[in-house]
């Protein structure tokens, strides 16, 4: 048994490393505990996105653009680099069409604070000098950016001096009285708290069954591909106006979107799978052969260019596509935030204000009601 905390976050990626550093800062004492190490899940897996620009208005969206504001401020905060770049990303459509459709999309988001800026053409090579000839413009988007993943996980934790606990799994949640909760058990033991939060990622579901509520979290499975590493080839974040549309379906079937962005260690990152297969972390030949093809269409450049490795993620599915945060609708004392899916690292940040002040009975930041973990609860 350890001594006792104010908060018990369940999750060590980066939703609960958020969830832990805006708790300390509002005067919480936080214990942190994960069944592996940290960043090992979802995380790990990312590639670090901050974007506004794959997001149609509403409260995604409204989540996503005070993020970014938080994310300028920890990479000034924190006592070191997460690789913070505001690299900006650039949306791509193939002809006239796919330009009239972004261009909408593009309208709409400015309405809502996003800023996005049309590219005819002619001046796509302006802004990334690889691209292939013959596409039909596109939409920058300044707001667009990147961390490294586990980089910013590590030292969100380590600013918020919360008790870290990996490599012990959560067994149950402890519950006293009218069901309030007072802490869970681990292997190594009970540890106490009046309050936890869910920060499981793809696991939510199931650290949500612990404490009998329901959140309907799946894992959507995607592929990334590393390259060796290249002087800056790729600038900014580039994507097909496909990838938008992806991301919304709730399809289960394979679809790949690419996105390709240089890293300023040298590699280029190719990503933008996504399939519902559960858990199955078998290598998908065609992901990856989509992935690769796409990638070279869009920089034929990239075409003689060798891939390093590849690695497989698990993105946290919910079926409306927005996370659950806020308040268990009957569990006192538990929080949940997880779901997020391929947005979790941008969304971080916004996610673990909004929680913190749950927590201590301030107001949110913003409009937590679409958020509501109690929308998914079963029918009577």
């Amino acid at each position: 048994m350890s001594n006792p905390s104010d908060v018990i976050v369940v999750g060590a990626g980066v939703i609960g490393a958020a969830c832990a550093c805006y708790a300390a800062r509002s005067g919480l004492t936080v214990t942190v505990v994960d069944r592996g190490p940290v960043a090992a899940g979802t995380t790990g897996a990312g590639e670090g996105n901050l974007l506004v620009s794959d997001k149609e208005p509403g409260p995604e969206l409204e989540l996503a653009l005070l993020s970014v504001e938080l994310w300028r401020e920890l990479a000034q905060e924190l006592p070191a680099s997460i690789e913070y770049e505001a690299k900006g990303g650039l949306v791509v459509a193939s002809d006239a069409t796919g330009m009239s459709t972004l261009r909408k999309f593009a309208e709409a988001q400015t309405g809502a604070g996003v800023t996005a800026e049309e590219i005819p053409p002619d001046r796509l090579h302006e802004l990334e000098p690889h691209l292939a000839p013959g596409l039909g413009g596109g939409f920058h988007y300044p707001q667009d950016a990147q961390v490294q993943p586990a980089l910013a996980t590590a030292h969100l934790l380590r600013a918020s001096g919360a008790r870290i606990r990996t490599g012990e799994e959560v067994t149950a949640i402890l519950t006293g009285p009218q069901g309030k909760v007072r802490g869970v058990r681990t292997a190594a033991g009970d540890l106490h708290a009046p309050y936890v939060v869910n920060a499981a990622g793809t696991w939510g579901g199931e650290v949500a069954r612990l404490a009998g509520a329901h959140l309907p979290v799946l894992p959507r499975r995607g592929f990334v591909l590393v390259t060796e590493p290249l002087p800056r080839l790729v600038r900014h974040k580039v994507y097909a106006s496909d990838y938008v549309s992806d991301v919304a379906s709730g399809s289960a079937a394979l679809q790949a979107s690419v996105v390709v962005e240089g890293t300023s260690a040298g590699p280029v990152l190719i990503g933008g799978s996504r399939e519902r297969v559960g858990f199955d972390r078998t290598l998908s030949v065609e992901a990856l052969r989509r992935l690769a093809a796409q990638a070279t269409t869009l920089f034929p450049v990239l075409a003689g260019v060798r891939v390093m490795r590849t690695y497989a993620g698990f993105r946290p599915y919910l079926p409306d596509h927005l996370p659950a945060i806020g308040t268990d609708p009957h569990i006192p004392g538990l929080l949940h935030a997880c779901g997020h899916e391929g947005a979790g690292i941008g969304l971080a940040p916004a996610t673990g204000l909004v929680v913190a002040r749950l927590l201590t009975g301030d107001q949110p930041p913003l409009d937590v009601g679409p958020f509501r973990p109690g929308r998914f609860a079963p029918a009577a």
